[in-house]
């Protein structure tokens, strides 16, 4: 009779932590998928932010006195950049949207370009909030 007994009471070890490694598992599976969406957002936001038509509208915001007036010194990104920048062969496009900010407001560069040995762009401009207004940086 102790023998049934000992093996009525010994559980499997499923049958004793289950409870604990079924919500454990799938809360580990999502944090894994979350670490992998937000590797790929990284990885895309630096792609854009290391390319050149980013850093040289970056440059040219910062060195346009109209926008600077606008926004104040200095002036720096201000949150996420969204758009795109594909490669075909030898031929690069941008299409980018840059929020960016000074002391005095805010504002979102935008910029449209095509590279074939040098960036030339159709758009580089910012649109500055609080005025409404859209400053082209292309004009000299």
């Amino acid at each position: 009779m102790e023998d049934s007994n000992e093996l009525i009471q010994r559980k499997s070890w499923w049958n004793r932590n289950w409870k604990w490694f079924v919500p454990t598992g799938c809360l580990s599976l999502l944090v894994l998928f979350a670490l992998f969406i937000a590797g790929i957002f990284f990885e895309v936001t630096s792609i854009i932010k290391d390319s050149d038509a980013y850093k040289e509208s970056i440059t040219a915001v910062q060195n346009n006195k109209i926008v600077v007036e606008k926004l104040g010194s200095p002036i720096e990104t201000d949150g996420m950049v969204s758009g795109n920048i594909t490669s075909t062969n030898d031929v690069r496009t941008c299409d980018v949207q840059i929020p960016i900010k000074g002391p005095k407001g805010k504002g979102t560069l935008f910029v449209v370009g095509e590279k074939r040995g040098k960036w030339k762009y159709s758009e580089m401009s910012v649109y500055i909030e609080k005025t409404n207004e859209k400053i082209d940086l292309l004009k000299k």
